[in-house]
């Protein structure tokens, strides 16, 4: 045989080669772990060397209106879609995912109930968790104990905001608190609803009746201007969840109140500066303790305009598989993998040896009862966000609203007046309100 023959033939088995390779196209928002996932992509390879993956990584709210619209007009640009416990219901309802169909080794029973309850409608699962949290409070043991402060395992609002007044030091740029200003229904609104329920506020009345000037949100409000224009960062409206993690890790803030999730990359000493002292509490309450922390999922689905599904639920099964959490651990240590999935994580003696937080997480999520999220009756289920197709434009509005706010635009009472104009307005063009 000759050369030229044989390289005739190693050329067409390449070729051969090639064409068996399927491209899926994997949109994720740039979280931390999402960072990661995309990192170790490479292992999901050596696994399935014949599907290649393309991944789009945007930022939350950039993610959210173009995975929408391409889902909602049947594009078909995505293959595997990043979602939360939000949308999946919804779109499961529209008809726009495709049923989860993970293979028999998955273990699908080792996902926390309340995790697979919140990604199921009709009692079929239709999106799987990457991650789940719920929200916590962090802060700096340090500068408590030069402070002579002490957290309450169970802090309020008010405590919150005392303490952000004494570890305030701009001259060391030194913030007492981080929060969430970034305009968004899953930004700074993620936060501030759960402010609004935690002083004994709702959205809507059990009529759809919008209550965003009643004196529960003027409280909150009035609590989260002065936190995040007395006592935080500059800039705070271009803060979100990402940047206000940096800011934490960096050592600028005293507290910072949001996601559990990000309790690993903060006790990391690779990630935070300030892992040796980090100190863990719930979520601040004040009136009640009701809808006072949230339960959020990330997860990944495949819409129905998927030209590659069974790849794409291969990538899911293996993205969210036990086998990738002790990949991320091989990886990166045991409290770098993504919590709030399965019960096998919260039993597992490695992590709980590695995560001192692991046990408080555990109990900020199996107590976020999204059926209760208000501490009167409301029609809706959702801590953080409304379970009704509007509330995305609803909530994107309102927390544009609430950014103005920050900046001075408006006063409080203003800003709520507007926000209760478009929110009642949305709500009778719905059909929702009269």
């Amino acid at each position: 045989m000759t050369i030229k023959t044989l390289l005739f033939i190693a050329g067409m088995g390449a070729t051969a080669a090639a064409s068996a390779q399927s491209a899926i196209t994997v949109a994720v928002v740039n979280n931390p772990d999402m960072v990661t996932m995309q990192k170790l992509s490479g292992e999901f390879g050596k696994l399935h060397p014949n599907v290649k993956v393309n991944f789009v990584t945007l930022p939350e709210n950039e993610l959210r209106q173009k995975v929408t619209t391409d889902i909602a007009t049947s594009a078909g640009q995505y293959d595997v879609v990043m979602l939360s416990n939000y949308e999946t219901p919804i779109w499961a309802k529209n008809g726009w995912l495709m049923p989860m169909a993970p293979t028999a080794d998955y273990d699908i029973n080792d996902l926390l109930p309340s995790v697979r309850k919140g990604l199921s409608y009709n009692d079929k699962i239709y999106a799987l968790p990457f991650y789940a949290e719920s929200s916590m409070t962090y802060y700096r043991k340090d500068l408590f104990a030069a402070a002579k402060l002490t957290m309450p395992a169970e802090p309020t609002w008010t405590q919150i905001g005392q303490f952000a007044a004494k570890l305030t030091d701009k001259s060391k740029g030194t913030y007492g608190i981080c929060l969430r200003g970034l305009p968004g229904w899953g930004e700074n609104m993620a936060l501030f609803d759960t402010m609004v329920n935690a002083y004994g506020g709702r959205w809507f009345d059990m009529n759809w009746k919008p209550e965003l000037t009643s004196a529960p949100w003027k409280n909150a409000a009035n609590q989260y201007k002065t936190l995040l224009t007395q006592y935080g960062p500059p800039g705070a409206t271009s803060n979100g969840f990402t940047e206000s993690e940096t800011l934490f890790a960096n050592g600028q803030c005293a507290m910072w109140v949001d996601a559990t999730v990000a309790a690993g990359y903060l006790s990391d000493p690779k990630t935070s500066k300030v892992a040796a002292n980090v100190g863990f509490a719930q979520s601040p309450h004040e009136v009640t303790k009701a809808g006072s922390n949230w339960l959020y999922i990330w997860a990944l689905a495949i819409p129905k305009s998927s030209k590659h599904a069974a790849d794409a639920q291969t990538f899911i099964d293996w993205a969210t598989s036990k086998g990738y959490i002790a990949t991320v651990a091989k990886a990166k240590g045991w409290v770098a993998v993504p919590p709030g999935t399965r019960q096998s994580t919260y039993a597992n003696p490695e992590y709980l040896k590695v995560a001192p937080f692991a046990k408080l997480v555990a109990q900020a999520i199996g107590t976020a009862d999204p059926t209760k999220p208000s501490v009167q009756q409301v029609p809706y289920v959702g801590i953080q966000f409304v379970d009704i197709p509007e509330f995305q434009a609803i909530g994107t509005r309102v927390g544009q609203i609430m950014a103005g706010i920050l900046a001075g635009q408006t006063t409080v009472d203003q800003g709520l007046q507007l926000a209760q104009t478009y929110t009642q307005r949305m709500m009778i063009q719905s059909g929702k309100a009269k």
